[in-house]
């Protein structure tokens, strides 16, 4: 844990000072900056492990400052934010975020959820495939590599491992929910709509047509399955 470095984005100085002493005091090595201009200059020198952003920012708003670091980086982001509507978080998530925390919180629950997301974009227990090959599709679950029609496909950890978990059992549907225990690994504020967002996501990379799939189908009012031909 003590190698584990977390930056810190927001313009309150009280709160960056609390984060930064509850964070210390568990173990993580912790910078902080004020603004999203800040923010940027340093993801260009410095790759920590993770990155908690404020979406109310002064200068760039933190959906903005998301986009240019997902253009290059997939760092795990925890956003926060003092508004509550659910619209909010789904942008935050389909833009790149991998968790959403609303102020006022609590530094224990934080913490919980950091955790949460840096077991997610740790290398998972090998299976017993490494890799997972289907027609123009394959996941290497040890170099966490995708590969859809012979290209590599840029997406994030949680994506990969959603993505994984729907690939290693195919032909069975699992509910948002299931998809939220088993990926996710932790309550995620009861918002199915994240497991939607992120599979949108994950249909993009792979060139998948929702309408008409070739690897995850939407099965109405249950979930969804990955149902790819083997190669």
């Amino acid at each position: 844990m003590s190698n584990t470095r977390i930056l810190i984005v927001d313009d309150e100085p009280e709160l960056r000072g609390m984060l930064r002493k509850y964070l210390t005091n568990d173990g993580f090595t912790v910078d902080d900056v004020a603004t999203g201009s800040e923010a940027t200059a340093y993801l260009r020198a410095s790759v920590p492990d993770l990155v908690i952003l404020d979406v109310g920012l002064p200068d760039i708003d933190g959906f903005e400052v998301l986009r240019h670091m997902r253009a290059s980086s997939d760092v795990p982001v925890i956003m926060l934010t003092a508004r509550t509507d659910e619209i909010d978080r789904v942008v935050g998530l389909s833009v790149g975020a991998d968790d959403y925390v609303t102020k006022p919180f609590s530094p224990r629950e934080l913490v919980a959820r950091i955790n949460a997301v840096l077991r997610r974009g740790r290398v998972s227990e090998p299976s017993n495939h490494d890799v997972l090959a289907f027609s123009g599709l394959s996941i290497n679950s040890r170099s966490r590599e995708v590969l859809a029609g012979g290209e590599t496909v840029e997406m994030s950890a949680l994506e990969f491992n959603l993505l994984s978990a729907l690939a290693e059992s195919p032909d069975r549907v699992f509910s948002r929910q299931q998809l939220l225990d088993r990926v996710w690994g932790w309550d995620h504020f009861g918002v199915d709509r994240v497991v939607d967002v992120h599979i949108g996501n994950i249909r993009k990379a792979i060139g998948d047509d929702a309408s008409a799939p070739r690897y995850i189908a939407t099965v109405r009012g249950a979930g969804y399955k990955f149902i790819g031909e083997p190669a």
